[in-house]
């Protein structure tokens, strides 16, 4: 049986899961769990983003991916953090490009500039520790990604504080806009592709592969390994993003996002 994620946790996560669900659904400023809720650890705010998750998909359907945040040593420290964030994408939240969204719809929309991954292979917890190389075995597509995320207006200054809320709060993820996959990929220097962030047609920002954790696949590994420490698995299909290649942007309505990933070709997002 293919383990999607772990059994309903503790009341306590339940009800903070609860909470964090509620908080979005009110449109509340991103701000801490009451004390009594608040996650004790990275294993605890895992089991409370699992609990909003699974609320969540009740509009959203089923799970088909997961996102990795925090993927170089500098955001890292500036939140506190010695490892990344792993978090969950539902189905009704990931899209095609060119797509659509309204800035209304957020708090505060952040986009990210990314490369994604299609899971061609079941990695099972029980055959982790996962290397790049293995991982690498089992995708069977790669494509451009824009990641959409919603920070609720955080107060960036307050996050060291309050850490394993990015955590609780599935790493503020809103979805996903994929580009078309490319599945012969196995030529391409996915280290070395270089990535170009455009709004309004004006370049806001480039990076390359290596950016994020050395390698795609690094993070990819880190990913399954992530998973499997917490008795999950990746399976055939899922899609992972892998960190962003550029720094956050901030679109308002009206802004047309391109991200142009090389070899792998481009994904488009207009935010009305």
């Amino acid at each position: 049986m293919k383990l999607r994620r772990r059994a309903r946790g503790s009341p306590r996560c339940e009800r903070a899961g609860a909470w964090l669900f509620g908080a979005h659904r009110t449109r509340e400023r991103f701000a801490p769990l009451p004390p009594e809720l608040y996650p004790q650890d990275p294993a605890d705010a895992y089991a409370i983003q699992s609990e909003y998750v699974r609320l969540r998909a009740r509009e959203l359907g089923t799970l088909v991916g997961y996102k990795i945040a925090l993927t170089t040593p500098a955001m890292r420290a500036m939140v506190g953090l010695d490892e990344p964030i792993a978090g969950e994408m539902l189905e009704r939240a990931v899209r095609r490009g060119p797509a659509r969204v309204r800035a209304a719809d957020y708090g505060r929309l952040i986009v990210e500039f990314e490369i994604a991954v299609q899971m061609g292979e079941d990695l099972p917890a029980m055959d982790a520790p996962y290397s790049r190389e293995r991982v690498a075995q089992a995708v069977t597509a790669v494509m451009p990604a824009l990641e959409l995320a919603d920070d609720r207006n955080a107060d960036y200054a307050q996050l060291p504080a309050n850490v394993l809320m990015l955590i609780a709060d599935n790493g503020w993820n809103e979805g996903a806009v994929l580009g078309e996959p490319v599945r012969d990929w196995h030529g391409i220097d996915l280290a070395a592709l270089e990535g170009t962030a455009s709004i309004n047609g004006e370049r806001v920002g480039q990076g390359h592969g290596r950016d994020t954790m050395g390698h795609p696949f690094e993070a990819l590994a880190w990913v399954a390994n992530n998973l499997a420490s917490r008795g999950l698995g990746l399976w055939r299909n899922d899609i992972v993003i892998t960190g962003s290649l550029v720094t956050s942007k901030y679109p308002k309505a009206g802004d047309h996002i391109r991200f142009e990933a090389g070899s792998l070709g481009a994904v488009e997002l207009q935010v009305d």
